[in-house]
C-alpha cells in the first residue's frame, strides 16, 4: 500500500521536473512514511514520484519507482497483487532481486503484456506504467475500485495520482469547482465517478485502463462487473450446502492471500456476519494469535463493540476495544476535508477514522468484511428496491404519470394539514412528505433511476446548488442487462456505491493512519460465485446474505451472531443539536452561503433553521451541506 503520482508533459512546459514531481509525492507522506523515490525522463517529458508503506519485501529491493529486469517498463504502484506467488511460478526463472509484489508485476507485464497480465492479478492496485521503447503511459486501476486514482490535463500536460492533493500541488493547478460534481455531492453525499469537486480532474473508473500515445488519450475496459455477472448469472447448479462448501473454499483462499505480509496483520471485527467470518477463517489460517480491533459508542443504539467482544471471546482473538467519546469523534470532524480531498458526507468516515489510527498502534495490515454485503445481499433494498419496481413497471406509464401529477397537486395541501396538526417534525411519515416521495418513484424510468432515489437527498425540493445540472450517473444510464432485478440492484451498488463511498471511505481513513486496510470478500472468483447464485440462494425471505450465514454458523454459535443489521454510525443527529450547533450555525448562515455563491442559501439556511428549532429532520441533508462548507473552508479559509 503506498501513493504515487506524477505527470507526462509532451510540450517541455514544465522545467525543473524532479522538484515538481518530488512536491507532488511529498502531499501523500501519509500513504507512505516507509520510503520515496523519483523517476524522470526528461526526454520524453514523464515524471514518476512514489511514497512507499513497506508491506512485502521490506529491502530496498522493493523501492519505486522500480524498473523491469529487460529495461523497458517502469512502474509507480499502489496496492497487493495477492496471487504474486503463483504469477512468479507462472513467470518462471528470473533473476529476481527480491519478493515484492511489484516486481512480479512488472516482469509479467514485460512478459505478457499489459491487459493479459492486469487479467491476471488478483488484487487491489492502481499503477503509472511507462514503456520506455514505444513512450505509452498507462493507467491502471483495479477491478472494484479499492484503490483510487485520479488525472487531469493541466496546459497540455497530463498529471496524475493517487490523491486529489498530489494533483493539487502541479504547478498551474487553478482548481476550479465543478457545479455539476457539487451537485452531486449534495444529493448523494459522495462524488460518483468518473466526476470529481474539480471541473479538470477526473477518477479513473474501476477495472480501466487508460492509455497516453502520442498525446493522445484513450480508455479501455478490461473487467466489467456488469458483464461478468451476466455470463455468471444462475449458474451454480448445487444445493444450499453446496454452495456453502464452495464459498468456504473461495474465501478461505481470499482470506489467506490477503493475510500475506512481513508486518503484523489484523482486521476490523464489528461482530456482524462479515467480519466474524473473516475473523473465524483467519483464526484457522494463523499459527500466530490474531489481533481484532473495534470501536465502542456511549449511545447503545450505535455501540456493536458487545457483540464484536463475544465473537472475541469464542474465537480466541487478541481483542482490542477502544470506547470513543463524543469529544473524541467531534475533534475529527475538522480533519475530514484534510483526509478526504473532496466533499465526502458519509458519517461513518468518523469512527473509521479512529478505528484506524487505533488499528495502527499494533498491527500494519487489517482485513475489513467490505463488500459482502452488495455480492450476498445483505442490505434490505435489496429486497424492497425489485419489489417496488415489480408493481411500478407492472403499471401503464401514462397512468403512473397521472398519478405522480395527482401526488404533487396533493402534497402542498396535505403539509399545510400536517402542520397546522403538529406533525412536521416527523417528516418521514407526514402524508405530505409521502405523497411527494410517491411522485418521484412514479416518474422513475427504470430500476437503476429508483435506486438512485433512494440514495438522494433534497428530494422534492430546488436544486441545493447554484446553477448545477443533473450529471450522468448509474442512476441515468440503462439498468444492468441482467435477468434478475435483486441482482441488478446489487451491481448498480457494486459499480456506484462501493468504489465511490466505502472503498473511499476506507481507503482514505486507512491511509491517513499509514494503515493498509485489505477486503477478501472483493476477489473476483468470490465476485463470480456470488453471481452464479440464484438470488433464492443468497437470499431467503427476509434474511440477507443467506450462504454467508450458513457458512458462519459453522464457527461461531449463532446466538452471537443473528440480529438486526448495524450500521457503523454516529449521533449526527444529537451532535447537531449539541456540541456542532454554533459550528454549523456559523458553515450554514444565510448570509455566508450567499457570499459564496455555490449553494441555494434560502433552501439550505431555511432547512437548518428547521432542523435546529426541531420543526423537521433535515439531519443527513444538513450533514452534506456541512461537509461541503468544512472542505470549502479548509480550501479557501476566510
Amino acid at each position: 500500500m503506498c501513493g504515487f503520482a506524477g505527470f507526462l508533459d509532451l510540450s517541455g512546459a514544465t522545467p525543473e521536473r524532479e522538484t515538481v514531481v518530488k512536491a507532488m509525492a511529498a502531499r501523500l507522506v501519509h500513504r507512505g512514511p516507509d520510503d520515496d523515490g523519483i523517476w524522470v525522463d526528461d526526454g520524453a517529458g514523464l515524471a514518476l514520484g512514489f511514497r512507499r508503506l513497506a508491506i512485502l519485501d521490506l529491502s530496498p529491493q522493493g523501492h519505486q519507482p522500480m524498473v523491469s529486469h529487460d529495461g523497458r517498463w517502469v512502474i509507480s504502484f499502489n496496492g497487493e497483487i495477492y496471487n504474486h506467488a503463483e504469477l512468479r511460478d507462472r513467470l518462471g526463472h528470473r533473476p529476481w532481486r527480491g519478493h515484492s509484489d511489484t516486481e512480479i508485476l512488472l516482469e509479467a507485464v514485460a512478459k505478457w503484456g499489459v491487459e493479459k497480465a492486469v487479467a491476471a492479478f488478483d488484487g487491489m492496485f492502481a499503477f503509472a506504467l511507462w514503456d520506455r521503447k514505444n513512450r505509452i503511459l498507462t493507467l491502471g486501476r483495479d477491478r472494484f475500485g479499492e484503490k483510487p486514482l485520479y488525472w487531469a490535463t493541466v496546459d497540455g500536460t497530463l498529471v496524475f495520482g493517487s490523491e486529489l492533493k498530489a494533483l493539487a500541488a502541479f504547478p498551474g493547478w487553478t482548481g476550479a469547482l465543478d457545479r455539476d460534481a457539487l451537485g452531486l455531492f449534495l444529493r448523494l453525499g459522495w462524488i460518483p465517478a468518473p466526476h470529481t469537486i474539480y471541473a479538470a480532474a477526473r477518477k479513473l473508473e474501476p477495472g480501466t485502463l487508460l492509455t497516453v500515445k502520442g498525446g493522445e488519450i484513450t480508455t479501455s475496459v478490461y473487467w466489467s462487473a456488469a458483464q461478468r455477472a451476466q455470463a455468471m448469472e444462475n449458474s451454480f447448479e448445487g444445493s444450499r450446502e453446496d454452495a456453502v462448501d464452495q464459498l468456504d473454499a473461495l474465501l478461505r483462499r481470499s482470506v489467506g492471500l490477503r493475510m500475506q505480509a512481513d508486518v503484523p496483520v489484523g482486521l476490523f471485527l464489528s461482530g456482524g456476519i462479515d467480519s466474524s467470518l473473516t475473523a473465524a477463517l483467519m483464526r484457522q489460517l494463523s499459527d500466530a494469535p490474531v489481533h481484532s480491533f473495534t470501536i465502542g459508542f456511549d449511545q447503545a443504539s450505535l455501540d456493536e463493540s458487545p457483540h464484536a467482544r463475544a465473537v472475541a471471546d469464542h474465537l480466541g482473538t487478541i481483542h482490542t476495544e477502544v470506547r470513543i467519546s463524543d469529544a473524541e469523534a467531534l475533534g475529527l470532524v475538522a480533519a475530514l476535508p484534510r483526509i478526504y480531498d473532496e466533499p465526502f458526507a458519509d458519517a461513518a468516515a468518523l469512527p473509521t477514522c479512529l478505528l484506524a489510527q487505533v488499528t495502527r498502534r499494533d498491527v500494519t495490515v487489517a482485513l475489513s468484511g467490505d463488500g459482502a454485503d452488495e455480492l450476498f445481499g445483505g442490505y434490505g433494498i435489496y429486497r424492497s428496491i425489485p419489489r417496488d419496481w415489480s408493481k411500478l413497471a407492472a403499471r401503464p406509464q401514462a397512468l403512473r404519470q397521472a398519478e405522480a401529477k395527482m401526488c404533487r397537486l396533493l402534497a402542498g395541501p396535505a403539509e399545510a394539514l400536517a402542520a397546522a396538526a403538529g406533525l412536521l417534525r416527523k417528516k418521514r411519515s407526514h402524508p405530505g412528505y409521502r405523497l411527494g416521495r410517491n411522485a418521484e418513484q412514479l416518474g422513475a424510468a427504470s430500476l437503476a433511476a429508483l435506486l438512485g432515489l433512494h440514495y438522494t437527498r433534497w428530494r422534492g425540493m430546488p436544486e441545493p446548488v447554484l446553477g448545477a445540472h443533473q450529471a450522468e450517473t448509474l442512476f441515468t444510464r440503462p439498468t444492468p442487462p441482467v435477468g434478475d432485478a435483486a441482482l441488478a440492484t446489487m451491481l448498480l451498488d457494486i459499480q456506484g456505491y462501493l468504489p465511490d463511498d466505502l472503498c473511499v471511505k476506507t481507503d482514505r481513513a486507512t491511509m491517513a493512519a499509514s494503515l493498509e486496510a485489505r477486503l477478501p470478500f472483493l476477489s473476483a472468483a468470490i465476485a463470480d460465485f456470488a453471481w452464479s447464485l440464484p438470488t433464492a440462494i443468497k437470499i431467503e425471505g427476509d434474511i440477507g446474505k443467506a450462504v454467508l450465514r450458513r457458512l458462519l454458523y459453522r464457527h461461531v454459535p449463532r446466538a452471537l451472531v443473528d440480529r438486526p443489521k448495524m450500521g457503523f454510525e454516529v449521533p449526527v443527529g444529537r451532535w447537531l443539536k449539541g456540541r456542532l450547533k454554533d459550528w454549523a450555525d456559523d458553515l450554514l448562515s444565510e448570509d455566508r452561503l450567499k457570499r459564496q455563491g455555490w449553494l441555494n442559501a434560502s433552501l439550505v439556511a431555511g432547512c437548518w433553521r428547521e432542523h435546529r428549532s426541531g420543526a423537521k429532520n433535515w439531519q443527513t441533508e444538513i450533514w452534506h451541506a456541512l461537509m461541503f462548507q468544512a472542505w470549502l473552508e479548509e480550501l479557501t479559509p476566510s
